[in-house]
C-alpha cells in the first residue's frame, strides 16, 4: 500500500513539470455531501466548500504522509480554482475521456485498474473526483506555463557547463541501435517451463551474430517475437541497461531475462558516439528546466491571483 501511496504523490509532483497529458473534473456520483457543506471562499464566482478543505486534507496526508493545516489546504484548492480558470482563458479546457485515462495511467503504475484505485481512496474516505480534481489543476496549469513561456524555459547549452569534466569515460554518450526480443511464455507456467525457455534463449544466444540473423531467426520461430528497431541515447536508458548494452558486442544478444511476457532479451545492431546529452547533461538539464519552470508558475500564480475576485467565508 505504501508504495502505492507514493506512486500518487509522485505522478502529482511529475504531473507539475513534465508530463503533456491533461485531466479534467469528472462527476461521478459519490453523492451530494458537498453541495450540502458551507461555502468557505467564493473564487472567481465558483464555490469551495467545507467539504472540500477536508477532502484536499486527506488526500495530502495519505499521498504525502503530511499534515496540511486548514488554510495550506484552502489556498491549494483556492490556487487550483485559479489555474483551471486562468488555462481556460488560452482555450486550455480538458475532455472527461482525458481525465479518466489519466486517471487509469495512474491507477495501472500502481498496478490497479481504475475500480480498485478508487475504492483504496474511498476506503480512506477521499473521492476518487478529489484526486482528478487536482490532477485537473496540475496538468492544465503546467501545459499553460510550459504553452506560454516556452522560450523562458529552454536551457541553453552554457548553463550546462562544467556539468562533467571534457574527455572523462563518463561523459561519453552513446546512440543504441536495438531489437528487443521475447519467447514468449504463458502466464501461471510452471518454474520448469521458464527455466526450459530461458535454457532455450541463452542456446539462441550463442548463436546469434548478427541482427539479420536474429530477425529471421525470431520471425520464424513459434511462440516468439523481435520487435521493431528502436533508437535509443546513453541519456535514455537507466545505469543497468546502460552498461549491460556497453559490454554486448555488435550484434550479439543481451543475457536472457525473465519477465512477465517470457524470457526477453535485446539486439544490440549498432552502438556509435553522439552528440546528445550524456545521461549528467540530462539529469542537469532537466534539474535547471523544472527549477524555471517552478519560478515561472509562482510568479504566474501570484500575478493571476491578484487579478482575482476571492472572497473569504465562514470558517
Amino acid at each position: 500500500m505504501k508504495t502505492g501511496l507514493n506512486m500518487i504523490a509522485t505522478f502529482l509532483r511529475y504531473s507539475r513539470t513534465v508530463s503533456l497529458a491533461a485531466a479534467v473534473l469528472a462527476v461521478s456520483g459519490f453523492g451530494s455531501a458537498a453541495m450540502a457543506q458551507s461555502v468557505a471562499a467564493m473564487v472567481n464566482g465558483e464555490a469551495i466548500t467545507n467539504f472540500d478543505i477536508e477532502q484536499r486534507i486527506k488526500l495530502t496526508k495519505l499521498t504525502s504522509q503530511k499534515a496540511v493545516s486548514r488554510q495550506e489546504a484552502l489556498e491549494e484548492l483556492i490556487n487550483d480554482k485559479l489555474k483551471v480558470k486562468e488555462a481556460k482563458r488560452y482555450g486550455l479546457d480538458m475532455s472527461s475521456s482525458d481525465v479518466d485515462g489519466a486517471y487509469g495511467n495512474m491507477a495501472s503504475r500502481m498496478r490497479m485498474n481504475p475500480e480498485q484505485l478508487s475504492k483504496t481512496l474511498e476506503g480512506h474516505g477521499i473521492r476518487p473526483e478529489t484526486l482528478k480534481s487536482r490532477i485537473k489543476a496540475d496538468m492544465t496549469w503546467g501545459n499553460l506555463v510550459r504553452g506560454r513561456f516556452q522560450s523562458n524555459l529552454l536551457v541553453p547549452e552554457k548553463d550546462l557547463a562544467g556539468v562533467e569534466p571534457s574527455g572523462a569515460k563518463e561523459a561519453e554518450s552513446f546512440e543504441y541501435l536495438v531489437r528487443p526480443i521475447v519467447l514468449i511464455v504463458p502466464r501461471g507456467s510452471p518454474s520448469s517451463t521458464i527455466e526450459a525457455r530461458r535454457k532455450e534463449a541463452e542456446l539462441l544466444r550463442s548463436r546469434i551474430q548478427s541482427c539479420d540473423e536474429a530477425q529471421s531467426l525470431f520471425r520464424s520461430m513459434r511462440d516468439a517475437a523481435i520487435r521493431d528497431q528502436l533508437t535509443k541515447t546513453s541519456a535514455d536508458l537507466p545505469p543497468a541497461l546502460r552498461e549491460l548494452l556497453d559490454k554486448t558486442p555488435i550484434g550479439r544478444l543481451t543475457p536472457p531475462e525473465v519477465t512477465k511476457q517470457g524470457v526477453e532479451m535485446v539486439a544490440l545492431c549498432s552502438r556509435k558516439p553522439t552528440k546528445a546529452d550524456t545521461p549528467a547533461k540530462r539529469e542537469a538539464r532537466e534539474k535547471i528546466y523544472n527549477q524555471k519552470y517552478e519560478a515561472k508558475s509562482k510568479s504566474y500564480l501570484e500575478e493571476v491571483r491578484k487579478g482575482a475576485m476571492i472572497e473569504m467565508r465562514n470558517k
